[in-house]
C-alpha cells in the first residue's frame, strides 16, 4: 500500500474483524427512475435488467455534511440524472464499526456500482473488493498500489488548491495572523492544512510580509483537531479561540465540524472571513455565504459521477484517479460577494502562482500528495 493507506491501517485490522460480525446500524434511503428497456450494465459488475443501481455508503459525517459525502451523493444524483437508467441508494455509517456490513449489505443488494467515501473505508474496500471480484466499486479519498482493478480510487491533490487558498488568505488578512484546523488527522485532512501553510509561507517570500498560521506546523506535521467530522460545538469553540488570537481568515477542514466554526466567524461580526472546504460554500452552506472569501474544491462529484456513468455504460475500468490543477480536479471557487473586495493585483497574482503550479515553477512539499 502507498503511504495513503500505512497510516490506518493497523488501527483498523482490529476494527474490520470485530465490525464484519456486528449488524448494520444503518439507515436506507434509495430513489428510483422509470427503467428504459435494454439500458447498459457494467462489463464487470452484476447484471441488471435495464437498470444499473448506484449505491453508497457513507461516511460518519453523513449524508448532508456539506462535504466529501454530500459531494459524493451528489455525483450519484447527477449521474442519475445524466442517464434515465441509473437509480440511486445509501447507506449512512454512523460508526466505522458500520463499514463492513453496510458494504456486505449492498453487495447482495447486486448494486451495479458501490461509492465508498473517505479515507478510513479504504480497508473495508479492498477487503470486499479483493473477495467480490466481479463487482464495481469507487472509493473517494483513497488509492491503492498496485490498483485493483474493480476498484476507481479518486483522490485529489488538494495541496495545490490549499495552497492558492492560503495565498489567497494571506493576501487578504489585516491582522497579519491566519488560521486551519482539521477534523480528524489523516493524510486526505493534513494535505488541504500543508498547501495552506505552504501557499501563506510563499506570498510571505513575495512581499516580504510574515503572516502567521496558526492551527498548523507542517514541518512537524501537527496541529489543531477536533476529532470528528459532526460535532460543531468543537469547531465553533476551535474558532473563537484562535479569533482571540488574532487570525481573522479561517480554514476549517472538517466537514460539518465546519458549520460551528462559521457559526463563531458570524457571532464574531468584526472582519472575520473564512474559506469552506471540499464544496463550494456558498452553495452547499449558503446561510454562511457572506462570510466565505472562497472555497477550496475538489472535483469529487463530477469524478464519482464518471465512474458511475462508466459502469452503466459498460466501460468501468479500475486503477486510480487524481485529480489536479492542471485536470480542473481541483481549483478555488469563486469569490461571490468577495469578488469586488479582494483587489485586482491579488486576483491576478492568485492566477499566476495556479498557472506556476501547473507548470511545475513552484513545488509543493506537502508528503501527504497522492502520487498513484
Amino acid at each position: 500500500m502507498t503511504r495513503w493507506t500505512k497510516s490506518a491501517a493497523v488501527a483498523l485490522v482490529a476494527l474490520l474483524v470485530v465490525a464484519a460480525c456486528s449488524k448494520s446500524k444503518s439507515t436506507t434511503t434509495s430513489t428510483s427512475t422509470t427503467a428504459a428497456a435494454g439500458g447498459a450494465t457494467s462489463t464487470t459488475g452484476p447484471k441488471s435488467t435495464g437498470t444499473l443501481t448506484a449505491c453508497m455508503v457513507t461516511d460518519t459525517g453523513g449524508i448532508d455534511d456539506r462535504s466529501f459525502n454530500a459531494s459524493s451523493y451528489q455525483g450519484l444524483t447527477d449521474a442519475k440524472a445524466a442517464d434515465p437508467n441509473v437509480t440511486t441508494k445509501y447507506l449512512q455509517s454512523t460508526a466505522q464499526s458500520d463499514y463492513v456490513p453496510n458494504i456486505s449489505s449492498l453487495i447482495q443488494q447486486k448494486c451495479g456500482i458501490i461509492v465508498t467515501v473517505g479515507f478510513l473505508m479504504g480497508d473495508a474496500t479492498q477487503t470486499a473488493a479483493k473477495a467480490n471480484a466481479t463487482q464495481n466499486f469507487a472509493i473517494v479519498d483513497y488509492s491503492y498500489s498496485p490498483s485493483l482493478p474493480n476498484v476507481k480510487a479518486l483522490v485529489f491533490n488538494t495541496a495545490e488548491a490549499g495552497f492558492l487558498g492560503g495565498y489567497l488568505s494571506a493576501g487578504m488578512s489585516k491582522t497579519g495572523s491566519v488560521a486551519t484546523f482539521g477534523g480528524i488527522k489523516l493524510p486526505t485532512v493534513t494535505i488541504y492544512m500543508d498547501g495552506y501553510a505552504e501557499g501563506v509561507a510563499y506570498y510571505n517570500t513575495k512581499h516580504a510580509t510574515s503572516v502567521k498560521v496558526l492551527g498548523w506546523d507542517e514541518k512537524a506535521q501537527n496541529g489543531t483537531f477536533t476529532g470528528d467530522f459532526t460535532d460543531q460545538g468543537k469547531g465553533k469553540n476551535v474558532t473563537q479561540t484562535f479569533i482571540q488570537q488574532g487570525a481573522d481568515i479561517i480554514f476549517p477542514v472538517a466537514g460539518n465540524v465546519g458549520l460551528g466554526a462559521a457559526a463563531a466567524v458570524q457571532q464574531n461580526g468584526n472582519g472575520v472571513h473564512m474559506l469552506w472546504v471540499d464544496t463550494d460554500g456558498c452553495v452547499s452552506a449558503p446561510q454562511y455565504c457572506a462570510l466565505f472569501i472562497s472555497s477550496v474544491e475538489k472535483g469529487i462529484a463530477v469524478s464519482v459521477k464518471q465512474a458511475v456513468l462508466d459502469a452503466a455504460n459498460g466501460t468501468f475500468a479500475g486503477g486510480n484517479y487524481i485529480g489536479r490543477l492542471a485536470n480542473d480536479g481541483v481549483g478555488l471557487a469563486p469569490y461571490h460577494n468577495f469578488d469586488s473586495q479582494v483587489p485586482a493585483a491579488l486576483k491576478t497574482e492568485v492566477e499566476q502562482v495556479k498557472t506556476d503550479i501547473i507548470a511545475g515553477n513552484i513545488k509543493i512539499t506537502s508528503p501527504s500528495q497522492p502520487t498513484s
